[in-house]
């Protein structure tokens, strides 16, 4: 299967195949006489993968070594569980980051509604209203 195909079928770039190639997350193909790669069918699946994965939050060196252990027989839900909670405990520090984030920008909106809003206060030089350490 050629690099387009292969891009084609996971629903990826030709130049995302190529990165993947790079880190290791596919092996490298063999080669045509002529040059060209030729990829086997498994390599779809394996990028479809690495994929969702990555949308599950892992980062691209979990999924590699996640892939390698997989290559090695070495997986099961069993050794793979503190890389599933590890995830979930980035997910969750980035939810508290974004309900801050909101609380913040939600008293923002109460104060210009007020007329004491920062962003004319910074921006004219006057002295900012209700600073407090996890405001800006």
């Amino acid at each position: 299967m050629k690099i387009g195909q292969v891009a084609s079928e996971a629903e990826v770039t030709i130049d995302t195949v190529r990165f993947y190639e790079r880190r290791g997350v596919v092996p490298e193909p063999a080669r045509r006489p002529s040059g060209f790669r030729e990829y086997p069918a498994s390599t779809v699946e394996r990028i479809r993968m690495a994929r969702m994965l990555q949308n599950l939050g892992f980062t691209l060196d979990e999924i590699i070594e996640m892939l390698h252990a997989h290559d090695a027989g070495t997986t099961s839900c069993d050794s793979e569980q503190w890389r599933l909670e590890g995830a979930l405990d980035r997910i969750d520090t980035k939810i508290a980051e974004l309900r801050r984030t909101r609380r913040l920008i939600t008293a923002t909106m109460q104060e210009c509604r007020t007329g004491q809003c920062r962003f004319t206060a910074q921006l004219d030089g006057s002295p900012s209203v209700n600073r407090s350490a996890d405001r800006w």
